[in-house]
């Protein structure tokens, strides 16, 4: 089970109110493929980059970004209370 908390719950929501997704579950499981799918491109991509432009890179991951609306700073953090 995860917990959200109300921004979150709004920000699910919309997601389902898209009509992209038909539940929930499947809103996660696709955050989770892409957070998968950019881990990968990041690994492939980091052994190219210059020191500079990884933490470039970091700096940029770091900032707000967002996956469907929902945070991934915010996914990430539900995950680890389990």
């Amino acid at each position: 089970m995860i917990r959200l908390t109300p921004h979150d719950e709004a920000l699910l929501q919309k997601q389902l109110a898209n009509g992209l997704y038909r539940s929930p579950e499947e809103v996660v499981e696709r955050a989770l493929e892409i957070l998968a799918e950019n881990g990968e491109q990041s690994r492939v991509s980091a052994s190219t980059m210059t020191p500079a432009e990884a933490v470039a890179d970091i700096q940029a991951n770091r900032k707000g970004v967002t996956l469907g609306g929902l945070k991934i700073r915010d996914l990430i953090h539900e995950g680890h209370k389990y």
